[in-house]
């Protein structure tokens, strides 16, 4: 539990107060969000697959992305990576409004 408190105010200070979830049934981060006075949810089965789904799906996209244009600049801090997903998560998100 110790950890996890220590874990997750990291992130506070980090990102700032926002809801925790989890997917697992631990009782150490239930208690830490407690200790720390902040919200907790626990995913149930479904939301886990479309979490883990959702994921797998970004992780294809970036796995080809990097057998394409593979960088090759010695000691890259990735600045082109994060461009590029910033630029894939809008594209996605668009798609998904003209869909509805």
């Amino acid at each position: 539990m110790f950890v996890a408190e220590r874990f997750i105010s990291g992130l506070v200070k980090i990102h700032g107060i926002h809801p925790v979830s989890t997917d697992d049934g631990g009782t150490w981060y239930p208690q830490a969000c407690r200790f720390l006075n902040l919200d907790h949810h626990i995913h149930s089965s479904l939301e886990k697959s479309l979490i883990e789904r959702k994921m797998q799906y970004i992780k294809d996209r970036t796995e080809s992305f990097d057998d394409y244009f593979p960088c090759r600049i010695k000691n890259c801090k990735l600045k082109h990576v994060r461009n590029w997903l910033r630029l894939f998560v809008d594209y996605h998100n668009n798609e998904i409004k003209h869909i509805k």
